[in-house]
């Protein structure tokens, strides 16, 4: 009976999608291309859906606590935990396979061949990126303005703010908890009916990539794109791994419970289109609605693990393509600059690539002009990072809720059980 209810399950069906996307665009890709608007129309319907879930969850979880110092203490370890040890491991992994595997070696590439107009706009950009800006853009100008942008931080900013509020005003506003936890239902029922075309998504988009860069794209960076996934793989087995089981829960089965999320993120290339999904498993994982509500959105900007390995790697590439010895020293300082940088990718439209231009800029080592030869290739690399960045704060979740004392270890058992069924 099981397999004949296979075609049912949304991640079977998204599997076949991205198949049928990927050799449609091989086959036919003038007409793939026009496939663009499939995956695009999905993304944006679940991004109009971000701002009011992460503001209903936040504010109903921080409104149910009894102490406003607790925020401040999940925050607080969510960035150290951020920090220490994810986002500087996954630097360092990236590091070291760039070094071992040298996927830029034996490019040979003049500087002065790159046509640099196609990084102009990026370029413009970086004039306007650093840690200032990106602190002040946390403020929004109007409590309107962050849900009409669908900005990650200043909706969750509102939302503490909010929470605050309730918990603040005692039994007078407990009128408002019951209403954002009815409104919570309702969304994540519309996201429910939304994730039906989750199959139409994943095709669009897998039809345009393949349509528009062609698969000839993937031989000619061979090294660069197994790098970027090797490290990935090493990243998410050993570190997280480790980070599972030191924390007492098996990495494998949270994989297979969140597996319809992943291959979502495989078809459409963005992790963000799998945060409301994300947030409601995660509590029924057992985590505590405050510890997901604050730490999962928060990882969207301050937990990009996958962006982190794509963006060292890259810089390392560019390097060794165009013949630029980077002593240890250098790799060191590549390092500590993107602890910093890489909090804002998720911030802003091409995020990665402006990061990229940033440091490069910043460093007056490697020629900014060599990002050009990563135009090609980067958006098949960014499933690899869209997936990393997805299950580094998945775990880091757990693994938090976990540090709170808030983790419900019978529904996690309950929940596995079911996603194996």
């Amino acid at each position: 009976m099981k397999k004949f209810k296979l075609h049912k399950q949304l991640y079977f069906q998204v599997i076949v999608s991205i198949f049928v996307g990927v050799l449609f665009g091989h086959f036919y890709p003038e007409i793939a291309v026009k496939m663009k608007p499939l995956g695009d129309g999905f993304i944006k319907l679940i991004r109009m859906m971000i701002a009011p879930i992460i503001f209903t969850t936040v504010v109903t979880g921080i409104a149910s606590m009894k102490d406003i110092k607790e925020v401040g203490r999940i925050g607080i370890k969510a960035l150290i935990y951020f920090e220490v040890f994810t986002t500087t491991f996954a630097l360092l992994i990236g590091l070291a396979v760039a070094n071992f595997h040298r996927p830029g070696a034996g490019l040979n590439i003049d500087v002065h061949s790159l046509d640099t107009k196609s990084i102009a706009n990026y370029a413009t950009q970086t004039a306007t990126f650093d840690t200032v800006n990106f602190l002040l853009n946390i403020i929004p100008d109007t409590l309107v303005n962050a849900f009409a942008k669908g900005d990650i931080l200043p909706v969750l900013l509102i939302s503490i703010l909010f929470g605050f509020g309730i918990l603040h005003g005692g039994e007078k506003t407990k009128p408002f908890v019951t209403l954002f936890d009815q409104l919570s239902t309702v969304l994540f029922s519309i996201v429910g009916f939304i994730m039906k075309l989750a199959p139409i998504g994943a095709f669009g988009a897998m039809a345009y990539t393949i349509g528009a860069y062609g698969i000839h794209t993937l031989i000619g960076l061979s090294k660069l794109l197994a790098d970027v996934y090797i490290a990935s793989l090493l990243f998410i087995f050993v570190v997280l791994g480790s980070i599972a089981r030191i924390s007492k829960f098996s990495l494998w089965s949270f994989l297979k419970y969140i597996k319809e999320e992943l291959f979502i993120v495989m078809g459409t290339s963005s992790s963000e289109v799998v945060l409301p999904r994300m947030i409601s498993k995660l509590e029924k994982l057992g985590c505590g609605k405050t510890v997901v509500g604050l730490v999962l959105p928060a990882g969207y900007s301050f937990n990009l693990d996958g962006t982190s390995i794509y963006l060292t790697i890259a810089i390392l590439f560019i390097a060794q393509a165009l013949n630029i010895d980077l002593s240890f020293g250098q790799q060191l300082t590549i390092i500590a600059v993107l602890l910093l940088t890489s909090k804002g990718a998720a911030a802003v439209t091409g995020g990665g690539f402006i990061v990229l231009v940033a440091t490069l800029s910043s460093m007056h080592i490697i020629p900014v002009a060599g990002v050009v030869l990563l135009l090609g290739v980067d958006r098949l690399m960014s499933e690899a990072r869209s997936l990393t960045n997805l299950i580094g704060n998945g775990v880091a979740t757990v693994v938090i809720a976990k540090w709170e004392g808030d983790f419900d270890a019978t529904a996690a058992k309950k929940a596995l059980q079911s996603s194996d069924k």
